[in-house]
């Protein structure tokens, strides 16, 4: 059945307007604030995800959270794949890093509130020519709004993300490929929260299970924060 045209246009900026508001703009620091605004003003698509209960605490989500170098090195022990290799870039713990699969996709994020239960990311990420599948480079700015308790049946989140795509793929040129890119960043997403969500339930129940094979990985700060927040009670 085809929808009247002005309903369903009605319908999907009641949708984008919901996720805009979820942003907690109010709770940002100025400058960050302003950030944010322009992505979520100019994003060519928005998403969002929920993962399925995990049993785990949310303390011990938060310390993979705070410690991403430690959360990569987890991710290839597991072979997610790609494999992430995670970098500090400054600040407090989780608060400025970035990521490299070594193969052409790579990002930055800062996270820019962190409260009980609530965390806010700005993401600039850029996948090379090719990475994709598709024949240009591909940048993008993103704002991460990542929602995480600890339900009945365990730890559960919801993640939306807001993406604004480099100028240079507006162009005629790139139109057939948006929504293959739209897909492919929408269906990673997920698959990162919910592989997260995976090994941090591992990690709990069953340190020593990582502690092996991390000591053979050889990074020695991911080595060291697991003994610190996994291990000693």
């Amino acid at each position: 059945m085809r929808l009247p045209v002005m309903p369903t246009i009605a319908l999907l900026l009641a949708a984008a307007s919901a996720l805009r508001a979820q942003v907690p703009y109010d709770q940002l620091q100025p400058l960050w604030r302003e950030t944010a605004r322009d992505i979520v003003a100019r994003a060519d698509f928005a998403f969002e995800t929920r993962t399925q209960p995990k049993r785990v605490k949310v303390p011990a989500m938060e310390k993979l959270f705070d410690h991403p170098r430690l959360g990569a090195a987890m991710w290839r022990i597991c072979q997610f794949a790609p494999a992430f290799y995670a970098f500090d870039e400054g600040g407090q713990p989780g608060e400025h890093w970035s990521i490299d699969d070594m193969k052409g996709l790579k990002g930055t994020l800062r996270l820019v509130l962190r409260k009980p239960g609530l965390r806010v990311y700005l993401v600039e990420g850029v996948a090379e020519k090719g990475r994709l599948k598709v024949p240009f480079t591909i940048g993008a700015k993103m704002v991460t709004v990542y929602r995480y308790w600890e339900g009945p049946k365990g730890f559960e989140s919801n993640l939306q993300t807001w993406t604004a795509l480099d100028s240079a793929l507006l162009g005629f040129a790139a139109k057939p490929f948006r929504g293959y890119i739209r897909g492919r960043q929408d269906e990673f997403i997920a698959y990162i929260n919910g592989n997260i969500a995976t090994f941090g339930e591992y990690a709990t129940s069953s340190p020593q299970e990582f502690h092996g094979p991390l000591k053979a990985e050889g990074d020695p700060i991911a080595l060291k924060d697991f003994e610190t927040q996994f291990m000693r009670k």
